[in-house]
């Protein structure tokens, strides 16, 4: 499975989550977005609905809906009642049930640094992970070593 770190250093994960959902959703993918702050979950969720002036993501919280429905499923549990592949860690805190997607989006500000070393080290080992790390760079992402 891919694991892509992404330190947020610049915009929050409001900005870029809905630029990575849309790819997801652009290679046919669903999506599973896991934070445990609920007010963290409220600005996604806005931020889905707002984030381009053309379209909306569609999406709905756990709970609040068909959740095997929804294309993009923000929840506090890393449960995919969606089915989605794809899952994103938006508030820094490192979830072991990540590993059993296809591929894991673990952002983290700089609070949180120490949580995303510590997951990186523990992931270090496993053949069946591969691991990437991201930083912003003014405007863009770069791959960093």
């Amino acid at each position: 499975m891919q694991l892509d770190f992404y330190q947020l250093t610049r915009d929050p994960a409001e900005k870029v989550i809905p630029v990575l959902a849309q790819r997801v959703l652009d290679g046919g993918g669903r999506l599973l977005v896991v934070s445990g702050e609920m007010d963290q979950l409220d600005r996604l969720s806005t931020a889905l609905w707002t984030a381009r002036p053309d379209s909306f993501l569609a999406h709905a919280k756990a709970g609040e809906g068909d959740d095997a429905l929804q294309p993009i499923l923000l929840s506090h549990s890393a449960d995919a009642a969606n089915g989605a592949r794809f899952v994103m860690l938006a508030d820094g805190e490192w979830h072991d049930a990540a590993l059993t997607f296809d591929r894991a989006f673990y952002l983290f500000p700089p609070e949180k640094t120490d949580n995303a070393r510590t997951a990186w080290r523990a992931l270090a080992n496993r053949d069946d992970v591969e691991r990437r790390y991201w930083k912003q760079d003014g405007g863009k992402w770069v791959q960093g070593p």
